[in-house]
């Protein structure tokens, strides 16, 4: 080497991120980026680490997160949010360098200026972190992350639900041409700005909104940038198929690389799909369709309650949603659609229950937390469908569930597929947040990987690095080879496990020793530094 070192990491066994076999190599940091030695060459750093009996890793790349808030301007001062420290650190205490945040439809941009208000209040009740202020361009979203709370890398798709309200607001209807050619502009512009792809959450209004031609449409431009389209499909229920038969029909027809995202067959009527969804993806493939999937490893979901109510209720944005709710006539429909079901929805009560539905965050009803809707109903001698509306007018539209609605057989298929990488679908709000979003990479390398055995380690390390990497174009990432960026994480492969739950959701793993982001130890021994190296990735 021409000067000293920044970093060393001697005597560890290298898992490169590509799917190669483990291999015993020392890893040097120089300038923030790697140079890969032979074990035991002579080198002088001025930081020598001693990763004998760990593996090296590139930094993990979670391809699905929520987490565009919590470093994100809010309010009309532009002050960073007040979010719990630990929501942030629980992503980079797991190994993840990268995140990629702007999923299933929603991201803090692109806007027309008029609509900003508008689309405030919706992103309020989304990200749970008090007031958000959305951004017109993605230049000034990434302008926006402040520098002094970003413990990793983050990158941003584009959400189509924001777009959608950010020109055309909540309306259940098809865009006016001239709404469809700005959303367009939009979009075209954000991704030549460096997002990362298009996303939609086609259960969620207002994308649930949307029909098949918009969204070819929109697909269209992320295929002219050679970007992905990123998918929260219309049903991951009952109509799993058919809803990933449109998933491929648009890739097809716009040409766009297609990610399914948190792959999943859920409720009692969709339980066992895999075996079916995922030889068609690999037929897909087959035919030459650019498709891939994330899952994360567990067998409950989580989101926003009002995702539970039919899409017309919120129709209008959150303040006409919160109006109808007060009246008895809307609440008297919402229970005859969960009980008899709307076409083209996909009903996750009706397909599961509200005993399956519990309270995730309710900011100002902390009592209500981790206990069920329906149990909580049942206290108070109330219908499920009144105890959901009262919270959701209690807090302003603002409740978070998680849904226990898969089986373990269906995960460990998805988690098994060679198409197939890992993401947490963290949604990182106070309360008791999901635990997969401090959880999810240990949980695979520990659980399913040495435990079980259900993949090796080299493949699982490949599901969290180079494949996400190449998939989202996250150039000189993801792997450990000379020139590439510094991100890597330091483990033990023999007691690395998750140990966060569902009543203490942010517990730290074991076994994650050391994390490096951009060349400087952010955590050590477990526990964060001082470091503050993540920055906005752009993909050009």
């Amino acid at each position: 080497m021409g000067r000293p070192l920044d970093l060393l990491l001697r005597g560890g066994t290298l898992v490169d991120g590509t799917g190669a076999p483990a291999r015993e190599a020392d890893i040097a940091v120089v300038d923030g980026r790697i140079a890969v030695l032979p074990a035991g060459a002579p080198a002088t750093a001025a930081e020598t680490l001693d990763v004998a009996g760990r593996v090296v890793a590139p930094g993990f790349i979670d391809v699905h997160t929520h987490s565009d808030a919590l470093a994100a301007p809010h309010g009309a001062d532009g002050g960073a949010a007040e979010a719990d420290d630990g929501l942030r650190l629980a992503p980079l205490l797991q190994g993840v360098t990268t995140e990629i945040c702007g999923n299933c439809g929603t991201s803090l941009f692109p806007s027309l200026p008029e609509r900003l208000p508008e689309l405030a209040e919706h992103l309020r009740v989304t990200f749970g972190l008090g007031p958000v202020r959305p951004a017109v361009a993605f230049d000034e979203f990434a302008a926006g992350q402040d520098p002094a709370l970003r413990h990793t890398h983050i990158a941003s798709l584009v959400g189509h639900g924001t777009l959608r309200a950010g020109v055309m607001g909540f309306e259940a209807r098809p865009p006016r041409p001239d709404e469809l050619d700005a959303m367009c502009a939009l979009l075209d512009r954000a991704l030549a700005q460096g997002a990362a792809g298009l996303s939609t959450g086609l259960i969620y209004p207002p994308g649930t909104y949307a029909d098949t031609e918009e969204i070819v449409a929109l697909a269209g431009v992320a295929a002219r940038h050679g970007k992905p389209y990123v998918t929260h499909l219309r049903d991951e229920m009952s109509q799993v198929e058919s809803a990933l038969e449109e998933a491929l029909e648009i890739a097809v027809r716009s040409g766009a690389p297609l990610q399914i995202s948190h792959h999943k067959t859920a409720g009692r009527h969709a339980w066992g799909a895999t075996l079916r969804t995922l030889p068609r993806l690999e037929r897909a493939r087959a035919e030459g369709v650019d498709v891939l999937c994330d899952v994360y490893p567990y067998t409950a979901g989580s989101t926003v309650l009002h995702a539970m109510l039919p899409p017309w209720a919120s129709e209008g944005g959150v303040g006409a949603l919160l109006e109808r709710l007060r009246r008895p006539e809307t609440r008297d429909r919402i229970k005859a659609d969960i009980a008899q079901g709307v076409e083209g929805w996909e009903n996750t009560v009706g397909n599961g229950g509200w005993d399956l539905i519990s309270v995730a965050a309710a900011q100002t009803h902390p009592e209500a937390e981790g206990r069920t809707i329906a149990d909580l109903a049942a206290e108070r001698g109330i219908h499920p469908v009144d105890q959901a509306c009262d919270l959701l007018l209690a807090e302003q539209g603002e409740v978070t569930i998680i849904s226990h609605s898969m089986r373990e057989d269906d995960v460990r298929r998805v988690l098994a597929s060679p198409l197939s990488m890992i993401g947490s679908d963290g949604v990182p709000k106070p309360g008791r947040p999901h635990p997969r979003w401090a959880g999810s990479f240990a949980r695979v390398l520990g659980r399913y990987t040495r435990d079980e055995q259900l993949l090796p380690l080299e493949s699982a390390v490949h599901k969290m690095t180079g494949l996400p990497a190449r998939r989202f174009g996250l150039t000189g990432r993801g792997v450990v080879r000379d020139g590439a960026v510094a991100d890597l994480v330091v483990l033990d492969p023999a007691s690395v496990r998750d140990t966060a739950d569902f009543d203490r959701p942010l517990l730290t793993p074991e076994g994650i020793d050391t994390v490096v982001v951009s060349g400087q130890v952010a955590a050590r021994d477990g526990r964060p530094t001082s470091a503050r190296a993540g920055e906005v990735v752009r993909i050009r």
